[in-house]
């Protein structure tokens, strides 16, 4: 008789849903939502997405920083507008830039098989 062959357990590389760095709140929310509606699998793809969740902790401290202090600050010279806003919209257009060429601005991935019965 032959001897069975044993089995073993093979540990998963990467989860779709877990980002290969860490993330803040901010940045783990956007990682999950784009994760879970599109196939982000290559390299370069899984970087810029990441770039863009750190980005998007970035500008949400910026902003709580910015809602702390104000929108304007008052200096010896008189009133003018928190540094850090420049910043935080930096941050903010590069997010929508990043996500745009990852295409995530088309319609996802929808699940295969036949639709759903509709009544109208």
């Amino acid at each position: 008789m032959r001897k069975k062959p044993s089995l073993t357990v093979v540990e998963p590389a990467l989860t779709a849903n877990a980002p290969p760095r860490k993330l803040g709140e901010f940045g783990t929310n956007l990682w999950q939502s784009v994760t879970s509606a599109y196939d982000i699998s290559d390299v370069g793809g899984i970087e810029l997405l990441l770039q863009a969740c750190t980005a998007s902790d970035r500008a949400e401290a910026l902003a709580q920083r910015i809602r702390h202090d104000g929108e304007v600050i008052y200096g010896r010279n008189g009133p003018k507008t928190h540094p850090a806003l420049k910043e935080e919209l930096a941050l903010r257009a590069f997010i929508v830039r990043t996500l745009a060429r990852l295409g995530l601005n088309v319609e996802s991935v929808k699940p295969p098989g036949r639709p759903g019965n509709y009544s109208y």
